[in-house]
């Protein structure tokens, strides 16, 4: 299975780097692994609403032009589904039996996702009620991949 990981912004802390080159490597076997950096538009403190959806909508273009049709995808947001590792595990087996070939999970920058992004999602998954910068959830997104591939024995 194709996954591609489209996510707002340049990691740029070295140790959560390496944990992200890290889990590449191990994902080599399970699936085919592409990461997409969008460019991070940033925000000035008090923008206005107008102002931040115009951010929000040029971040959104540079997310949309990486998913195609074809593609499942999956939205991290906090007001998502929330789901057990095993229940996402069974899901993303079952999208693979249903022939899916690629999917796509977008991160969003710290100004969030545009309107658009948002209704292309065919679903928005929460990892937690809190939240989590964007480069820290990449790295936390690789491990959960891994364990929905790899079953972990407690």
């Amino acid at each position: 299975m194709d996954i591609t990981v489209v996510a707002v912004g340049r990691i740029g802390e070295k140790s959560i780097a390496s944990g992200i080159d890290w889990f590449q490597n191990r994902l080599k076997r399970y699936c085919r692994l592409r990461i997409i950096e969008v460019p991070d538009c940033g925000a000035p403190e008090n923008l206005s609403p107008p102002q931040l959806e115009v951010i929000k909508d040029r971040e959104g273009e540079g997310i949309l032009k990486h998913i195609m049709p074809a593609h499942h995808v999956i939205v991290l947001d906090m007001r998502g589904k929330k789901m057990a590792s095993s229940k996402m595990a069974r899901y993303i087996r079952e999208l693979d039996l249903d022939g899916v070939q690629g999917m796509v999970f977008v991160i969003g920058g710290s100004n969030g996702l545009s309107r658009r992004v948002m209704e292309r999602a065919d679903l928005l998954l929460s990892f937690s009620d809190m939240t989590f910068p964007h480069q820290l959830m990449r790295l936390i997104l690789l491990e959960q991949i891994y364990r929905w591939f790899k079953p972990v024995t407690l």
